[in-house]
Parts: C-alpha cells; structure tokens; sequence
C-alpha cells in the first residue's frame, strides 16, 4: 500500500496573530503587522522595522524555542491526538530555522564581554543554557521532550527554505514508513541588531521606515526590500489511513516536495527562474498532478527587486499558459518575513486556504510591476476553490523548494 501523508493539525504564532485563527483572519484581510522596530534600538539601522510578535510565551529559552512550543501545542490539539495513546518511537519531529538562537548567543555576548567591550569573554557570566542556544537541533530536541516523540528527530536549516524544508522531510519520512505521525514546522527569532545589520550590509531590507504598514511591497514596482519578520508554524503530519481510522479532521494531503540548488551565488539569483521552476516540476510530478491543475500559488514573494522577478520567470517557465490564470500572492507584506519560519508559516496558510477556499491577497500592491506581470491577487482576498496549492520558497545560498498540498478527493481511501 502506498503510504501518503495528511495534515490534521495547524498551530501558528505570527506577527499580529498569535493563533492559528488570528493570524488567518489579519492574512485575509491584508493588514500587515508591521512597526518601527520595539525589540532594541533600531536609530543606527538603514532598516527600522519589522513584523514582531506580540504575547509570547516565556519558557525561559530562546524566543524562537517558546515560539515553536506554543504552535507545537496548538497543532497537537487542533489534531486532536493523544499522543500518549501512540508508539513514541512512531512519532518523528523535523524543525527548521535559519538562524537558530541568535538572539540568545547575541545577549549572552553582551554579557560575558562587556557589551564587547572585552575581547576575553568571562564564561562566567554567561547563562547556563548558553551551549544549547550554539546548537540549532536545541529546536527539535526541545520540541521532542515537550511532546515525548521517540522517532526519528531533526533541525534542518536551509536558510529561508528551512521550513518548507523541515515539512518535505517529514513528509518523505511517514511516507518511507519511518515514522506515522510527525510534528513538523520552522521557528525564528531574528529581530535583533546582528541581523538588522547583516541584511543592511547587503541591502535586502527596505529603507522604507516612514510608514512601516507599507513598507513590504511584494511585486509592487516601487518594491524596495523585504520586512525583516519572526514567527512560528507547526503542522501535525499523519500517515492518511491511520488518520483516517482515528476520526480525523484533515485540512489536506502533502502531495509532492521537491527541493533543487542554483549553485550560482550566496545571496544573487539569476533571472530566469530555471532552478525553482525545475523544483515546482517534480514537486508537481511527485504529487500525480499537470501544471494546469494548480489552483493556487503561494509565492515566496519577499518584495526584493531580483526575487519577485526570478519568481515571476519561474511560474512561467514551470506552468506555462497556464500561470497567467492562476491566483498568485504572497503574505509577506502582513508577517514580514521570518527567515527559516516563514515556509513554515505559508504552508498552514495553504492548509487553510483549501480549507476556507479562498485566496489570501498580496497586500500593498497599488502599483503593479511590469515585470510582475501575473495574477497575483492585490489588496483583497478572493473566494477561489483551491483543490491544488502550490507553495515555494527561495533561500540565499540558492535554496529553491517548492511543495504541493492537495484537498483530498477521494475521501483519504
């Protein structure tokens, strides 16, 4: 018997949106969450805003720990499992995140050096929990422990795939029969000074401080750079007939992943779109789908001049005519966006846009690109029924993944 893999649980800790429903609700109606930076001083910064969380759960770890618990416990519980009742080794975790426990390594280096103003740091001034913020599988151990899963356990870190990353491995992992339930989703933490000021340094961030609601523009023509963002998304993966014989509510069928490399720069992508198109193509294949069938695309979508384009050039390349007519948009402009987590975070949009059947606008997009020059949805939500979602990401050091959700027609048989 073929083994495939459904969602049955959501949980989503988002800027504006501290629940699954929450940060649905604000995606829908286009209203971003971004703000002048609150989390440090952002004066010295080219880029003074972003898209913060708000009531966090403090568990006394890192941010993007108690992040990825709190969207761990909601998804378990949309579920609806007890995982009590199931073989731990059968229950997986598969994490990702971009850039781990930065906020914790950056104030524990305060400490010890003085505010740098030391180059001999003092170890003894550093917390104890310093050696797990080093150490990015700390995300999925922590995750691991909470739920009690005995199964197979990652951290994948794929730049700003990672969380697309983490759920296509998951996937593949129920569907070789290594696991039969696995919590899989990305986590980050990255509002703090180090990272303002790497993306500064490279000018991927946008400049655009004086209206912070406005600032993220993706695939607008006066688009400037994205909105450095953070957030959590968890799914509950379940091998579909075991689902199936529980009684499970499920959003919809993980149908096809496939991941693919431009090997060509770390933070550059060339124009035509060919390594993400070539993912969106197997991911398509693996999923027993056309081109023709996708009814709805989550772009990657970060408002940067190089990224909407090469998006635009792929869809075309990987769809065909057909990208002409398919609805297109990103939810970037609301959520910022949180590096490792937002594949994450796009992905339970998916699931619930075939829920809901409808599509999610592209917020801020007034002044269309020509060279944008696709469907993609501005400013207001549309009633669509998504049977297909297609969801890519795109990741500096030339990550390109691509992955299809499926409503499921045939009643899970």
């Amino acid at each position: 018997m073929t083994r495939r893999t459904a969602v049955t649980g959501i949980g989503v800790v988002a800027p504006g949106g501290p629940t699954r429903e929450a940060f649905w609700q604000r995606v829908l109606e286009g209203r971003p969450a971004v703000r002048t930076i609150t989390a440090f001083d952002p004066s010295p910064f080219r880029s003074q805003v972003a898209a913060e969380c708000d009531d966090v759960p403090d568990l006394h770890e890192d941010r993007y720990i108690s992040m990825a618990a709190a969207a761990a416990d909601e998804a378990v519980a949309d579920a609806g499992i007890d995982l009590s009742t199931v073989d731990p080794f059968t229950v997986g975790v598969s994490m990702g995140t971009a850039v781990g426990a930065s906020l914790r390594l950056e104030e524990e280096y305060a400490r010890a050096s003085d505010k740098g103003h030391v180059w001999t740091v003092d170890g003894t001034r550093v917390h104890s929990d310093l050696y797990p913020a080093l150490v990015p599988s700390s995300l999925a151990t922590e995750v691991a422990i909470r739920l009690r899963a005995r199964g197979p356990v990652m951290t994948i870190s794929t730049g700003c795939t990672s969380g697309i990353d983490s759920i296509g491995v998951a996937h593949e992992l129920i569907v070789d029969g290594e696991a039969d339930v696995v919590i899989a989703g990305a986590s980050d933490a990255p509002v703090t000074p180090i990272t303002a000021a790497s993306f500064d340094a490279i000018r991927a961030t946008t400049p655009r401080n004086e209206d912070p609601v406005t600032a993220s523009r993706p695939f607008d023509a006066t688009r400037e750079g994205f909105v450095l963002g953070e957030g959590a998304a968890v799914l509950v993966l379940e091998e579909l007939s075991a689902a199936r014989r529980r009684g499970a509510r499920i959003y919809c069928e993980l149908a096809g992943y496939a991941g693919r490399a431009n090997s060509f720069h770390m933070t550059g992508l060339k124009p035509d779109g060919t390594e993400m198109a070539e993912a969106i193509r197997i991911a398509l294949r693996r999923a027993g789908l056309q081109p023709g069938q996708v009814d709805y695309i989550s772009a990657h979508g970060s408002g940067t001049k190089q990224n909407d384009r090469h998006e635009t050039a792929a869809f075309k390349l990987a769809l065909g005519e057909h990208a002409r007519s398919t609805p297109i948009s990103s939810i970037k402009a609301v959520v910022g966006h949180s590096l490792g987590a937002i594949g994450a975070i796009e992905m339970a949009a998916c699931a619930l846009a075939i829920r809901d059947r409808v599509v999610p606008p592209t917020a801020n997009l007034r002044n269309p690109s020509p060279e944008c020059d696709l469907d993609y949805v501005p400013l207001i939500a549309r009633q669509h029924h998504v049977r297909s979602a297609l969801s890519v990401g795109s990741g500096f050091g030339g990550f390109q993944s691509a992955m299809v959700f499926s409503e499921i027609a045939d009643g899970g048989r």
